[in-house]
């Protein structure tokens, strides 16, 4: 199973630096990095959105997906592998669509704002911007509560503690004169 999930990782990050020399040759754009702002010196302004993401919207989202599953993985190797459950698994999975539910609603907020120039407000800011303030972090929240609620079962059981206590005991031991 290690060796399956290190696979796994590897080929996320593969296909990350894929998307990344993607997004690097992509047709560049006029003013992508913005331009003068006219009346606020110093100040940029963005050019125009739709054609900044024309080339690499898709790859964009495809490399965020990318993201969210690689941390779902990396913290999965952070359990011993026998500790690795069907539970555990639907729990990340759980977590991964949670997180990309909350990309997707940010990018297709942002796409729909684009075609049509209008948006709604969800606590004080556009939907999409709205998703991308709450939505991010509350999409790390499922992570912490499996942490923190399943600590005992999947990270440091008793069994783990018993065996740490006798290990430093032992060593306790041979430490005195």
């Amino acid at each position: 199973m290690a060796s399956k999930l290190i696979y796994l990782i590897f080929a996320i990050v593969v296909l990350m630096a894929g998307i990344l020399i993607a997004i690097w040759l992509a047709e560049p754009v006029a003013n992508s990095a913005g331009m003068a702002h006219p009346i606020i010196p110093g100040m940029q302004v963005g050019g125009d959105g739709g054609a900044r993401l024309a080339h690499i919207g898709t790859l964009a989202f495809l490399f965020q997906s990318l993201l969210l599953l690689l941390i779902v993985c990396l913290s999965a190797l952070g359990v011993a592998e026998h500790r690795r459950t069907t539970e555990l698994a639907a729990y990340l999975g759980g977590t991964f669509l949670f997180s990309l539910l909350a990309w997707w609603q940010m990018y297709s907020g942002h796409q729909a704002y684009m075609e049509s120039g209008s948006t709604g407000y969800f606590m004080g800011f556009p939907v999409a911007t709205a998703w991308q303030v709450y939505g991010t972090w509350l999409g790390a929240i499922p992570l912490i509560v499996i942490y923190s609620l399943g600590f005992r079962k999947f990270i440091f059981t008793l069994e783990d503690e018993a065996k740490f206590d006798q290990l430093m005991a032992r060593q306790a031991e041979q430490m005195e004169p």
